[in-house]
Parts: C-alpha cells; sequence; structure tokens
C-alpha cells in the first residue's frame, strides 16, 4: 500500500511469483485472479479445444470439468479409488481414445493421485498431464513437491488454502513458451508493441500486487501452516478413532503422508446419510461441508448432453455418506473434543 503499486503492475507479483515456482521446484509460475482462472489458462495455454477429449476424476470441484467445457472439449470421467478419494489411476487406460490429448489429475483433500503410474500412461501416449494441486499446497509425493508435476500445474489461493490471497491462483510449468502463452492469456492477449490490436481472445485474469504481496507473507507461513493441518488431523484421529460407523482419511499411503486440508469422515450407511447428518451437527451449532457433487451427476452438463446414464459407484457413495469437519487451522484442541462429542451423541 505504502509503494502505492496495488493494481497488477508492481515488483510484489513476479517475486510471488518467483518464489513459489522456486519452492516447489518450477521454472516459472503465472499469477492470477482465482484458482478457475489459473485452469482456464491451463486448458488454453496447451491448446486444447473442439474436438479433444481430457480425461478427469468426475469426484472433484466443478471448476475442473468447466474450464474443458468451455474450451469446447469433452471431460472424459474416471470413478476414485475407495480408500484414498482420489481418482482411479488403473481406470484411465481403458478411457483413453484416439481423441485423448491430456489427464487432468486433481489432487484430493489431504492427499495426492498417484503420479508416476499416470504419468507413465501419459508419456506411453503422448498426452499432456495437468496437475490440479490447488487443494495440496506444501504436501508432497515420494519426497517431490506437489505442483511440479506434469505439463502444466495450478494452485488456488482461497480462503480454506494453506496459502491465500482472498482470491488469486497460479499456473506453474517448465516451458518458456507455455509461460509466454499464459502470461498473454491472462492479460487479454495484449500485444507489446501495438497494445490494442488483438489476433486472440484472452481474459483479464490478473493478480494485483496487493495479493501478491499478502501471498509472499503467507508463503513464509507455510511450512508452519502445513505443521499445523497435520496436527488437527492427528487430534481428530485420536479422537474419533473408536466410533464405530465413521471411515477417518487414510493418515498415509506408500507416496505420500496426508496434509489433512480438510478432515473428511465417510458415514456407515447404518448410521444415515451426510446430508441428514450435517443437518443434526448444524442444530448443535457445529459447521461442516459435504463432499463433492460428482461431474457425471452434474444438472448443467446433463442438460448439455455431456454425461447421460453414467454412473460411477464409489464417488456416488464419497457425495452421499462424506462431509469434511471443521479444519480452519485456528482449530483448537478444544473445539476438535466438542464437534467430536457431539458426534458421539449422534451416533449414540
Amino acid at each position: 500500500i505504502d509503494t502505492g503499486w496495488i493494481s497488477s503492475e508492481g515488483p510484489f507479483v513476479e517475486k510471488f511469483e518467483s518464489d513459489l515456482a522456486t519452492k516447489i521446484n518450477r521454472k516459472y509460475g503465472i499469477a492470477c485472479s482465482s484458482g478457475t482462472a489459473a485452469l482456464d489458462l491451463a486448458i488454453a495455454a496447451l491448446r486444447i479445444g473442439p474436438g479433444d477429449e481430457v480425461i478427469m476424476p468426475t469426484f472433484t470441484i466443478i471448476s475442473c470439468a468447466a474450464a474443458i467445457v468451455r474450451s469446447g472439449a469433452k471431460p472424459i470421467l474416471v470413478d476414485s479409488d475407495p480408500t484414498t478419494w482420489n481418482m482411479n489411476v488403473k481406470a484411465i487406460g481403458d478411457a483413453i481414445t484416439s481423441k485423448t490429448v491430456a489427464i487432468m489429475a486433481v489432487h484430493i483433500y489431504g492427499l495426492p493421485v498417484d503420479m508416476d503410474p499416470l504419468i507413465e500412461i501419459a508419456d506411453k501416449h503422448g498426452l499432456y498431464v495437468i496437475e490440479d494441486a490447488a487443494e495440496l499446497i506444501g504436501a508432497k509425493y515420494k519426497g517431490i513437491p506437489c505442483g511440479s508435476f506434469g505439463h502444466i500445474s495450478t494452485f488456488s489461493f482461497y480462503p480454506n488454502k494453506q496459502i491465500t490471497t482472498g482470491e488469486g491462483g497460479m499456473v506453474f510449468t517448465d516451458d518458456l513458451q507455455i509461460r509466454e502463452r499464459c502470461k498473454s492469456l491472462r492479460n487479454l492477449c495484449f500485444q507489446s508493441n501495438n497494445r490494442f490490436v488483438h489476433s486472440e481472445l484472452g481474459w483479464n485474469y490478473r493478480m494485483t500486487n496487493l495479493q501478491a504481496a499478502l501471498g509472499i507473507a503467507q508463503l513464509e507461513k507455510l511450512d508452519a501452516t502445513i505443521k499445523k493441518k497435520i496436527k488437527i488431523g492427528e487430534l481428530y484421529r485420536s479422537y474419533l478413532s473408536e466410533i464405530k460407523g465413521i471411515k477417518l482419511p487414510l493418515e498415509k499411503t506408500y507416496f505420500s503422508k496426508n496434509i489433512y486440508w480438510v478432515f473428511g469422515i465417510l458415514l456407515d450407511f447404518k448410521i444415515g446419510n451426510a446430508k441428514s447428518f450435517m443437518a443434526k451437527l448444524k442444530e448443535l451449532k457445529i459447521g461442516t461441508r459435504p463432499f463433492f457433487y460428482p461431474m457425471h451427476k452434474q444438472p448443467i452438463f446433463i442438460e448439455m448432453g455431456i454425461f447421460k446414464n453414467k454412473h460411477y459407484p464409489v464417488s456416488e457413495e464419497l457425495y452421499e455418506q462424506g462431509l469434511y469437519l471443521p479444519s480452519g487451522i485456528t482449530l483448537t484442541e478444544e473445539k476438535i473434543k466438542l464437534v467430536t462429542e457431539k458426534i458421539k451423541n449422534i451416533i449414540k
């Protein structure tokens, strides 16, 4: 604020891009206005469009599918792995056709997608890999930072993320041409020597210098934030582990440790569905959130004729029976204990 540089012009945007790219071992970062904007830029930068197909999980936020649909391409869905809740990598091979151009890997809730076999499949078929690491800022896959995989990757800095700028996002790549294309697309495709003559349509997806300054300060606290998230997850596990009828998220896999971006639980069908359980918790003044509504069941996509009579049982069960508990980094052990006591009382 003191410098007067509060718009997208100013030194903090480039510093935030550089510092975060360095943190996750990427050559380039391109800051933008949201995680959704980052996905739009990623799809457009790879020139994905009509006639193309992109394989992605059905269990994710709509931003992932919307970026593909808006480009004119078609999302091809795969179901979730029942243990990690991420996309079932083993199902990717059967989804590949002659029109497939990319695989979008979306890390869910605290554990990453198993990236090595996914990348192996992509390399075998000559496909792009787009890594949506919005929920796993600061997490690692086999010791390698999430966000450093594939041809292009994306972060979101929404308030519930490990780094927040209020609203904001970033695209990462190691390819200079992709970087330059993303920078152009986020800035209305202005030309350096002929500013108001446009040969392509872009967006105003710029991040402000004010947001970037906040992002830099947030980045300085990232490691501490991750420790707090893991501690919250461990406390929930200790208080909920003996309750019958609740499935807790995996603590770790052979390739990663859960950072508990949110702490999700799955209810046994005998207890009831997540919607009714959340309503009971709301009456007790405990705020919760539902799991993602699968893409193949989204009314807008069904109306558009993109998905018809599709059935992905794992993702459907995750939505019907899943919810996540208060997970903000200011959560105290006292409040975690209170939440778990309320859950125990409802089940009793």
